[in-house]
């Protein structure tokens, strides 16, 4: 895991945190869609996993890598994962409404 492999500076772990944080809201909310009891709930689900997504992308990007290749490479493949997602959820909202 990249949080887990890097440099311990206050920002990182602050930033790392917020990683873990809005990542695993993305998969929660959309179990929950998924269990949802009306239109709606999926709906708005969605949208939160969503915003989850986005938010995981920026908190990505503020993350000191310390200019480590192998560091830097999977902090760039998180990223574009989820930007897919944000893409994949964007996606479901536009078939849904």
């Amino acid at each position: 895991m990249l949080v887990k492999e890097l440099n311990k500076s206050i920002a990182n772990i602050e930033d790392g945190k917020q990683v873990v944080r809005s990542s695993g809201s993305v998969g929660a909310n959309y179990i929950e869609a998924n269990e949802s009891l009306s239109k709606k709930d999926f709906i708005m689900r969605i949208k939160i996993s969503r915003k989850e997504a986005k938010e995981s992308r920026y908190w990505l990007r503020l993350i000191d890598v310390n200019q480590s290749g192998e560091l830097a490479s999977k902090q760039k493949i998180l990223i574009n994962e989820a930007t897919e997602l944000m893409k994949i959820f964007g996606a479901i909202l536009q078939k849904s409404m």
